[in-house]
Formats: structure tokens, C-alpha cells, sequence
């Protein structure tokens, strides 16, 4: 009795964890989704303590990859708003709950540091292709360095604070979802330091900014416009009506 009731959990839980995998499906920007239609894309904002560490080691900051950005600065050459968009490509929707659980963007930000005494020896970082995972809170990207860092796939770059926002996907319409509080990771931020070529002054900079910004993503939501049929569709279906009408007087024949 105890081996059956054994094997009776096992069987349940594998039936769970099939059928948790199989509410999971993935849709492609612009594809259709229970007769919706999803687009969008991410902008991140570095927060004023991200800024002023670039600011201390000069560093040029740029959109890359079909990215697009918002940056400014002062009249004395210091940032005062740093926002980068990057393209929603992707979505993993929990087709049981219509939830978002990952979104996939592409395109990102590079950083360029110049050699500065005490600062930087110099080098560059790029950042980007994030995408979120909602469940574990934790944002992973590919960064590409200098100074031998090379490229690195799918790392954990942030971890995030707090979500606010995240609904159902319904209905049509606008959907924003904002992340915030985002925390380097100890993996990213040796990437990023070695990659920048960060010296001492460098590196104090950068390791006393506790929030590096927010994600916010913003979702438009429309109703898929249903597929016309060719014109040989079309042809094809008369002519079935046709052999149909032909076959019914036969056969009254």
C-alpha cells in the first residue's frame, strides 16, 4: 500500500510539472494570441546615482542594435536623463493565467570609457537583448566587453525590487509594467568594471550606486486582424461547391 501511494504522488507530480510546462507558450511581437495581437518595448532609465558614476569616469553613452535613446546632459556636460528603448520581441504567456512570464527585447546600450588617471585605463561595455523574468525577478542580458571580458550569454545582470503593474493579458488595449529597484549582480558588475577598465576612483563610483534604475514596459494590446483567403482560396472553394452539386444530382439521378 505505502509503494502504491508512493508511486501515486510520483504520478501526480510529474502530471503537475507536465502540465505547468505545457500552460507556457511563446508568441512572437505582432503574432496572434487568442485573437490578440501584442507589441511594445522596454525603456530603461538610469537612476542619478548611475548617472553621476558615469559622469565621474567620463564615460559616452549610446544606443546600439535598433536601440533608441533620450540622453541629456547639462550645460556643464554632466547627464541629466538617460533613457534607452529597445524593441519587444518576444513574450512567454502562462496560457492558463494570460500572465506574462518572460519578455525578450533586442538592442541595448554601450558604454565607452577613456583612460583617466585613477578612474579608468579605458574600455567599453555593451549591454542589451534583456529580457525579464517576472517570476524570478531578475533581469538577464548579453554583455559584450573590453579589456578580454569578450561576450557573455544570458547573464543575470539585475535583480529587481519590485513589480508593479503586471495584469492579465485580456483584451485590447495598453498594458505598463514597471520595474524598479534594480540591483547589480556581483557577476555583472566584475563584467562591467573589468569591461570599463575601472581603477580605483572607478570602481568606488560604481559600487555605491545601489539602484542602477527602472525598467518600465510598455504592451499595446489589438484584436488580430482575421487572415483573407486568396483569390485562388477562393477558386478552389467553388469549384468543391460545384463537384458537391454535381455529385448530389447523381446521385438523385
Amino acid at each position: 500500500m505505502t509503494r502504491f501511494f508512493q508511486k501515486t504522488l510520483i504520478a501526480a507530480a510529474l502530471l503537475t510539472a507536465l502540465g505547468a510546462q505545457a500552460a507556457t507558450v511563446t508568441v512572437a511581437s505582432g503574432g496572434s494570441y487568442k485573437g490578440l495581437q501584442l507589441t511594445g518595448a522596454d525603456t530603461i532609465s538610469f537612476s542619478s546615482d548611475l548617472l553621476g558614476a558615469l559622469d565621474t569616469g567620463k564615460v559616452v553613452l549610446s544606443p546600439v542594435n535598433g536601440a533608441s535613446g533620450v540622453i541629456q546632459k547639462d550645460v556643464d556636460g554632466y547627464y541629466t536623463q538617460a533613457d534607452i528603448t529597445a524593441q519587444l520581441k518576444s513574450f512567454d504567456i502562462n496560457d492558463s493565467t494570460n500572465r506574462i512570464l518572460n519578455a525578450y527585447s533586442v538592442g541595448g546600450s554601450n558604454q565607452t570609457s577613456p583612460s583617466l588617471k585613477s578612474v579608468s585605463s579605458g574600455g567599453f561595455v555593451t549591454i542589451g537583448d534583456l529580457w525579464i523574468d517576472r517570476t524570478a525577478k531578475v533581469v538577464h542580458g548579453t554583455l559584450t566587453g573590453g579589456n578580454g571580458v569578450g561576450t557573455i550569454n544570458d547573464l543575470i545582470v539585475w535583480d529587481i525590487t519590485s513589480i508593479q503593474g503586471d495584469s492579465a493579458i485580456t483584451a485590447a488595449g495598453s498594458y505598463t509594467t514597471t520595474f524598479s529597484g534594480l540591483t547589480v549582480t556581483t557577476t555583472a558588475f566584475d563584467a562591467i568594471s573589468k569591461s570599463l577598465g575601472l581603477l580605483t576612483l572607478g570602481k568606488s563610483a560604481l559600487s555605491g550606486v545601489t539602484d542602477f534604475g527602472t525598467i518600465t514596459s510598455h504592451l499595446t494590446v489589438t484584436a488580430a486582424t482575421p487572415a483573407v483567403p486568396e483569390p485562388a482560396t477562393y477558386a478552389l472553394m467553388g469549384l468543391g461547391l460545384i463537384g458537391m452539386t454535381v455529385a448530389a444530382r447523381r446521385r438523385r439521378g
